[in-house]
C-alpha cells in the first residue's frame, strides 16, 4: 500500500489498524470488539500504519465533554436523499458523509439508527469500489453490539478504514480525496449542531483548531485536483478555510492572560475565535455541507 499521499495529514489522530485473514471469522471478530475497544494505546504491531482523519474523532471528542445524552438524528444526512447520488462526485462525498453519520449513531449509542446508516454507506460503498471492504459480517457485528458504543465505535472505524485502503490500493485517489472530505466536513457540520459558542469552551477551540485539519486537507485535495470533482470541493473547502482565517491568532501565553487563567504557557500560538467568527464558520460549513446532500 502506498502511503506516501496520506502522510499529509500529519497532525490528526493516529490510528493503527491489522488486516485479518480470509474465511468466515464473524464470531472471532464479535468477540473481539470489546476487547479492542478497551485498548488504551496501540502496542501491538501492524501491517498498515498511516495517518487520516476518522470521522468519529471529533464526535467522541464532542461526546467527551458533555455531549452523550444527545440522541438526535434530524440534522443528519437522510436515507432517502442516497437514491439521488446517481454521478461520482456526489456518490463518494456522501459515502464519507454517511459514514461519519454511522459514527454518530455508534458513539451516541442510537444503536437502530447505526443499522440503517450502515445499509446505506454498504450500498454506496458498492457503488464507489469499496464492497469487498465492507463485508456481510460486519453487519451482524454491529447488531451483536448494539448496547455497547464503544464496540460499535470500533466496527464503525474498521469499515471506515478498510474501505479506505480499498481506494487507496487500487489508486482511486480522486475517490478516496473526496470521501475523506465528505467524513471530515460531516463531522464538523454535526459538532456545529450540537455545540453553541461559549468564550473558552473546550468544544469550540476544538472547532476553531479545525483549522489546521483544513489546511492539511486542502493540500490532500490537491494532489488530486486534475480531477475536476476534486478541484471543485478544493474551491469550496477554501471558501471555508477563508472564514477560518478570520480567527485571531494569539502567542499562546498572552491569550492565557487575557483569559484570566493562572496557567503560564511558554511560546506557541492559540487561535482565539469570537462568537461573530464562530458563526460565520457554522453557516459556511453548512452552506457547503448542504449543497453536497441535497444533490438531485
Amino acid at each position: 500500500m502506498n502511503t506516501s499521499s496520506l502522510l499529509i495529514l500529519s497532525a490528526l489522530t493516529v490510528f493503527t489498524l491489522g488486516s485479518c485473514g480470509g474465511g468466515d471469522k464473524s464470531e472471532e471478530l464479535e468477540a473481539s470488539d470489546t476487547a479492542k475497544a478497551q485498548e488504551v494505546t496501540n502496542s501491538a504491531v501492524s501491517e498498515t500504519f498511516f495517518q487520516v482523519p476518522s470521522p468519529g474523532e471529533m464526535l467522541s471528542f464532542i461526546k467527551m465533554v458533555g455531549g452523550k445524552n444527545n440522541k438526535n438524528t434530524s440534522f443528519l444526512n437522510p436515507l432517502s436523499n442516497e437514491k439521488n447520488y446517481t454521478d461520482s462526485k456526489s456518490k463518494a462525498l456522501n459515502f464519507g458523509i454517511y459514514s461519519c453519520d454511522l459514527s454518530y449513531c455508534s458513539i451516541f449509542e442510537i444503536g437502530s439508527e447505526s443499522i440503517k446508516y450502515f445499509k446505506t454507506v454498504k450500498t454506496l460503498g458498492d457503488q464507489i469500489g469499496v464492497a469487498t471492504a465492507i463485508q456481510p459480517e460486519m453487519l451482524k457485528r454491529l447488531e451483536n453490539n448494539l448496547s455497547n458504543p464503544d464496540s460499535l465505535g470500533v466496527i464503525t472505524d474498521d469499515m471506515y478504514f478498510s474501505s479506505f485502503e480499498k481506494l487507496e490500493d487500487s489508486q482511486q485517489g480522486p475517490t478516496l480525496a473526496m470521501v475523506v472530505a465528505g467524513g471530515w466536513l460531516e463531522s464538523i457540520f454535526i459538532a456545529g449542531q450540537l455545540v453553541k459558542y461559549e468564550e473558552g469552551s473546550p468544544a469550540v477551540e476544538r472547532m476553531a483548531d479545525q483549522k489546521y485539519t483544513l489546511e492539511n486537507l486542502i493540500e490532500f485535495l490537491k494532489k488530486h485536483e486534475s480531477d475536476a470533482n476534486v478541484s471543485s470541493v478544493r474551491k469550496d473547502f477554501e471558501a471555508l478555510l477563508a472564514e477560518f482565517n478570520k480567527i485571531q491568532e494569539k502567542d499562546a501565553e498572552a491569550a492565557k492572560k487575557q483569559s484570566g487563567d493562572k496557567m503560564m504557557l511558554e511560546g506557541g500560538k492559540q487561535l482565539v475565535i469570537s462568537q461573530e467568527n464562530y458563526t460565520a464558520i457554522i453557516n459556511k460549513i453548512k452552506e457547503i455541507r448542504n449543497s453536497y446532500t441535497l444533490t438531485k
